[in-house]
């Protein structure tokens, strides 16, 4: 078969082939592109110049420590974790670990991710 050949049966192909056919596989192919690249768009959210976010936090929240619990309550969090963003400054204890955390005996939230 020459590439001359070649050509018309694939002219021949597409020819035969209904319209809404070709419009629907153009759909789909482009549909499937656009939803890997957002997948691969997807895996660097969490990083911030080459660092994870869990590292890059603010320095006055790292200052303080990584682990923040309430004087009146029994669990500790991330800095980040909404239940730590409820507690009033007045009321954070900041702990250098889950370690130091547990030793006052606190326990690690549920809903916070992390731990």
């Amino acid at each position: 078969m020459t590439i001359a050949e070649a050509r018309e049966k694939c002219k021949s192909l597409v020819a035969q082939a209904p319209r809404d056919m070709l419009v629907l596989m153009v759909l789909v192919f482009a549909s499937s592109l656009s939803f890997y690249l957002g997948y691969l768009a997807g895996l660097d959210v969490g990083k911030v110049g080459g660092m994870t976010l869990e590292t890059a936090l603010p320095a006055a929240e790292s200052a303080a420590g990584p682990i923040v619990a309430s004087k009146s309550g029994t669990k500790y969090y991330l800095p980040g974790c909404a239940g730590a963003e409820r507690i009033s400054e007045a009321n954070k204890v900041w702990f250098a670990s889950a370690a130091a955390a547990a030793a006052a005996g606190y326990a690690p939230a549920v809903n916070c991710k992390g731990f």
